[in-house]
């Protein structure tokens, strides 16, 4: 059992930055990969980005590719998502997600989910 808690959502105008921190329980967090996904109201939850398990290796979603960071601490159990440039498109539920294995862009595919947090961006 892995627990995800998100830490670090909160308003911010357009063009500023936000970091978002994942903290997991548990002593198996490296076997792992981490996964962020975000959800706007009406909209079905989409992949945003993930990170393999010693996080050599990153994966972006088209509209987040060179504005947002994905990295992690093994040592601290501890998954981030740094924002930066943000848009209005951003504003959305931002949860984490961790994966055994599978396809890493897919929602139905992570094992366990944080219960998100919100994040919101002002025009």
């Amino acid at each position: 059992q892995v627990q995800l808690v998100e830490y670090g959502g909160g308003l911010v105008q357009a063009g500023g930055s936000l970091r978002l921190s994942c903290a997991a329980s548990g002593r198996t967090f490296s076997s792992y990969r981490m996964g962020w996904f975000r959800q706007a109201p009406g909209k079905e939850r989409e992949f945003v980005a993930a990170i393999t398990l010693s996080g050599i290796n990153t994966y972006y979603a088209y509209s987040v590719k060179g504005r947002f960071t994905i990295s992690r601490d093994n040592a601290k159990n501890t998954v981030y998502l740094q924002m930066s440039s943000l848009k209005s498109d951003d504003t959305a539920v931002y949860y984490c997600a961790a994966q055994s294995r599978g396809d890493m862009y897919r929602a139905t595919e992570y094992d366990y989910w944080g219960q998100g947090t919100q994040v919101t961006v002002s025009s």
